[in-house]
């Protein structure tokens, strides 16, 4: 039986993209169905005008809800929905908001490889968010490849050079274009999760779509 592909489209510095994977793997778990299934990260840049460097964070998030306290409020309910997923948000730490294009190029040269990206993408988001770390650092994600067993001679190879920027942007416009607005986007056969929805959702949207492929058989 072929296991179930989920398509998750999402961006690193997306907090609720951090707190619904943990919900999904929750309820892959709650299933029973972590063997069953292969895990597809899809790349969605929120600011895709960043700068290649990124920017203060303070004065990007000041400027985007209006007042840096405004921000800090949004932190602190993001922090405590996160803290009851277990997942540590420490923004105190988190100076400045990256362009994540590397980021996702990084995801995809892994996954187009044939690799499991999901122990990466676990530690792109934990060095943003808990460790306050510049993901936008070509040197810090080869720090965090090799942290999780990856190819620190493939990682900056992949810098060097041009590879997988046209190919994301291709993977963000089809996103785009079958209607992902938001994220996290996560698609479980014919159901899409949209946000961080609560850990019985993605239950019910998997026991749908593997009830779905064993009537196929």
């Amino acid at each position: 039986m072929d296991k179930l592909e989920i398509q998750i489209t999402q961006d690193f510095i997306c907090p609720w993209c951090w707190i619904g994977e943990q919900k999904l793997k929750d309820a892959l778990v709650a299933e029973d169905a972590a063997s069953k299934v292969r895990l597809v990260f899809m790349p969605y840049e929120l600011n895709a005008g960043m700068a290649k460097e990124g920017m203060d964070r303070m004065q990007y998030r000041s400027t985007k809800f209006g007042s840096w306290s405004r921000s800090q409020a949004m932190d602190a309910h993001v922090a405590e929905a996160g803290r009851a997923e277990g997942l540590s948000f420490n923004y105190d730490v988190v100076t400045r908001t990256p362009n994540t294009l590397a980021a996702h190029r990084l995801v995809w040269m892994v996954q187009k490889g044939g690799g499991d990206v999901t122990a990466l993408v676990h530690a792109i988001f934990k060095a943003y968010f808990t460790e306050g770390r510049d993901i936008g650092d070509t040197n810090v994600l080869t720090e965090i490849a090799v942290s999780v067993g990856e190819s620190e001679k493939e990682a900056r190879r992949l810098f060097s050079s041009n590879e997988g920027v046209a190919e994301v942007q291709v993977l963000e416009t089809v996103a785009t274009a079958t209607g992902v607005s938001s994220v996290p986007s996560v698609k479980v056969g014919l159901d899409v999760v949209s946000g961080a929805q609560p850990v019985q959702v993605f239950r019910d949207a998997l026991r749908s779509a593997l009830e779905d492929d064993a009537q196929l058989i």
